[in-house]
C-alpha cells in the first residue's frame, strides 16, 4: 500500500483529532472504473476512497457507508449512506452522488450532530408515529362495525348475576333491520369519528318526509344509545347527537289513548265472523281482551307455559324482563280451549310448541302478521292492497281505527271501570311500579287480587260477547276494596 493511501486510512480509522484532520488526508482515491470493477468482482472488502467513504458489496448490492466514531464509546461504526431512498446504492448512486453526501455528513459531524445518533433518533420517530397512526386505524372503527359491537354487547339478550334479563328479546332484529333499510347504505362505512350531526339528520329527514314518523324516532333513539355506548369507550370524543330531540326528527308523539267502549265490544263479536280471520286470530283478539298480555308475547306464547287444569299461563319472558303468571279467567280458558283443538304436529309428528305457530309450524307467527290481519280489515276498498283480505271494513268500529295494542289498553280500562284498584291493574299488566323505592321494597305481586281481577273482566267480556253471566267469583267495586 502506497504511504498516501496508508495516511488516508490512518485518518478515516482513529478521527483521533476531528474532521479537519480528515481533511488533511488523501481523499476520493478511486475512480468510476474502479468502483465499476469492484461492484462485479463481488468482493467482500470494502473499497475505500478515502476520508472514511466506502463501498461495501452485499447480497442485494453494493452499497456506501461511511465510517465512522461514536463520540461517547470511540467504537468504530458503519453509517449506511442514503438509508430511505429504494435507489440508495450503486450505480443508482454514483461516486460523485457519494462524495457529495460524504462532505453533507462530515460538515454536519462538525456541528456536534452524530449522523448515526440521528439516523437512530429518526428511526424511532418513524415508528412512533407509524405506532399512533395504527392505534387511531384501530380505533376509527366504522358505524357497522359500531352497531355490531353495540347489538353484541347491549341488544342481545343476557341474564344478569341477580338472575334479571338485559338486552331485547329480539336481540336487536328490528334495529339491525331498519339500520340496513335506512342507515348503513350511506353511514355503513363511514368512521363513527367523522359521522356528524348533519349527515344522520339528512338521513332522519328522508324517513319523516316519507311519514315514518315513529320510525324516525326509534331509529333517534337507537343512533343516540349506540353514539353514548361508543363514548362511554372511549372510541369517539364526543356524541354528535346529544343535542337532538324528537322534535327535530319524528317529532313528540302523541300517546295513543283509544280503547273499545262496550257497544265497540259487542259490535266487534258481531263482526268476526264475516271478517273470515283465521281461527287463531280471532281466538287471539279475545285472549289479549281477557288477559291484557301484550300483543308480542301472545304471539310468542307456547303450550309448555299453558297449564289448563290450574288456569295459569306463565311468561317466562316479557318486555320488561320480568316474568308474569296470569290467572285465566273461564272466558280466557274458552279461548285456549278453542286453540287447543287447533294444535298442529310437526314433521315428526311430535305436536307444534307454539299457540300460534306460523305456516311452516317452525317459530311462532310474526306479531306483524296479525296487525296487518287487523288493519286489512278496517281499510276502505278503495285501499285495499293486492293480495291481502278482501274483506275490507268488516272491522271498522265507531270510535275509528284500532290495532292489538289497543285490546290491551280496553282489558285495563274495563278493570278499572269494575272498581279494580290502579296497583292492582298494574300487575295484571305486568306494569314495573315507577318507585324505586316501591319497588324495592314491595315484593308481593298480589296475585289473589289479581286472580279476581281477571276472572271479573272475563265475566264482563262474557256479558258483552253472549248477553249471558259468566258463572265466577265477580267482585263489586265495594268487595276489591274490603279484600
Amino acid at each position: 500500500m502506497s504511504r498516501q493511501n496508508s495516511v488516508a486510512h490512518s485518518v478515516a480509522g482513529t478521527e483521533c483529532k476531528g474532521v479537519a484532520m480528515a481533511r488533511t488526508a488523501k481523499l476520493k482515491v478511486l475512480t468510476d472504473k474502479a468502483v465499476s470493477a469492484y461492484t462485479k468482482s463481488k468482493k467482500a472488502t470494502p473499497l475505500h476512497d478515502g476520508g472514511g467513504l466506502y463501498l461495501r458489496n452485499r447480497e442485494s448490492g453494493a452499497f456506501w457507508y461511511l465510517r465512522l466514531t461514536d463520540p461517547a464509546t470511540k467504537a468504530q461504526q458503519w453509517h449506511r449512506m442514503f438509508p430511505d431512498d429504494p435507489a440508495g446504492h450503486y450505480p443508482s448512486k454514483t461516486l460523485a452522488d457519494a462524495r457529495d453526501e460524504a462532505e453533507r455528513l462530515w460538515k454536519q459531524r462538525s456541528q456536534g450532530h452524530d449522523p448515526r445518533a440521528l439516523r437512530q433518533q429518526q428511526i424511532a420517530e418513524e415508528a412512533a408515529r407509524a405506532a399512533e397512526a395504527a392505534e387511531q386505524s384501530r380505533r376509527r372503527i366504522t358505524v357497522r362495525d359500531l352497531f355490531d359491537h353495540w347489538a353484541r354487547v347491549e341488544l342481545a339478550p343476557h341474564v344478569r348475576s341477580d338472575g334479571k334479563r338485559s338486552g331485547r328479546k329480539d336481540g336487536g332484529a328490528y334495529i339491525r333491520q331498519q339500520f340496513e333499510r335506512r342507515i348503513f347504505s350511506t353511514l355503513g362505512s363511514v368512521a363513527v369519528a367523522d359521522v356528524r350531526k348533519s349527515d344522520v339528520l339528512a338521513l332522519l329527514d328522508e324517513v319523516t318526509a316519507a311519514g315514518k314518523l315513529r320510525t324516525a324516532n326509534v331509529l333517534l333513539a337507537a343512533l343516540k344509545q349506540m353514539f353514548r355506548f361508543a363514548l362511554a369507550r372511549d372510541m369517539i370524543e364526543r356524541n354528535p347527537l346529544d343535542s337532538v330531540t324528537k322534535r327535530d326528527a319524528g317529532g313528540q308523539e302523541t300517546e295513543r289513548e283509544r280503547t273499545l267502549d262496550a257497544d265497540e265490544i259487542k259490535t266487534l263479536a258481531a263482526a268476526l265472523p264475516a271478517a273470515r280471520m283465521n281461527p287463531r286470530s280471532v281466538a287471539a283478539i279475545w285472549l289479549i281482551l281477557a288477559t291484557g298480555v301484550r300483543v308480542g308475547e301472545a304471539m310468542n306464547a307456547e303450550w309448555a307455559n299453558v297449564d289448563l287444569d290450574s288456569g295459569k299461563w306463565y311468561l317466562p319472558e316479557t318486555k320488561n324482563g320480568r316474568d308474569h303468571v296470569i290467572h285465566l279467567s273461564a272466558f280466557a280458558l274458552t279461548q285456549f280451549t278453542a286453540l287447543a283443538a287447533l294444535k298442529e304436529k310437526d314433521e315428526d309428528g311430535k305436536p307444534v310448541r307454539w299457540v300460534f305457530p306460523n305456516t311452516c309450524g317452525k317459530g311462532p307467527v310474526d306479531v306483524k302478521s296479525f296487525g296487518k290481519q287487523l288493519a286489512d280489515r278496517q281499510r276502505p276498498p278503495e285501499k285495499r292492497l293486492q293480495h291481502r283480505s278482501k274483506n275490507c271494513e268488516t272491522l271498522k268500529l265507531p270510535g275509528g281505527r284500532w290495532t292489538a295494542h289497543d285490546l290491551r289498553r280496553t282489558a285495563a280500562t274495563l278493570m278499572a271501570d269494575l272498581g279494580i284498584s290502579g296497583d292492582v291493574i298494574d300487575e295484571c299488566l305486568n306494569h314495573v311500579i315507577e318507585s324505586r323505592v316501591r319497588r324495592t321494597y314491595i315484593r308481593n305481586r298480589r296475585p289473589v287480587e289479581q286472580a279476581r281481577a281477571f276472572d271479573a273482566l272475563g265475566a264482563k267480556l262474557t256479558a258483552l260477547v253472549t248477553g249471558t253471566v259468566e258463572p265466577s267469583n265477580v267482585i263489586t267495586m265495594e268487595g276489591v276494596r274490603a279484600a
